[in-house]
């Protein structure tokens, strides 16, 4: 007889699942992150030129390329953003309807 697995639905938010008390401000730091990258890639930059324009030694931007982010926070990814040439607008509205909590995402 086959057994069979217990599987769960997630949430859609990998850090709510795994627990972290800091969800929201990890998913919106991987999410600046990824935009970065992104735009680390379109400009053609090489990591010691990209350290150059955002002020940092060329390992840090090894590290946010690999996402890992420990030494970055949101507030200077958003930083780096405006140093490539990106003006970056903040929205505030109200929580979706059904949501008692607002929620914070990247957008274009």
């Amino acid at each position: 007889m086959a057994r069979r697995e217990k599987v769960e639905a997630g949430s859609g938010d990998v850090f709510v699942d795994l627990g972290f008390p800091d969800a929201g401000e990890r998913g919106l730091r991987v999410e600046l992150a990824m935009r970065l990258n992104a735009l680390l890639a379109e400009l053609g930059l090489t990591q010691l030129r990209a350290a150059a324009l955002l002020g940092i030694p060329q390992p840090h931007v090894s590290e946010l390329k690999h996402y890992k982010l420990r030494r970055f926070s949101s507030e200077r990814l958003l930083r780096f953003l405006t140093l490539l040439g990106r003006d970056v607008a903040i929205v505030i509205r109200p929580a979706a309807k059904g949501r008692r909590r607002g929620a914070v995402s990247v957008g274009d």
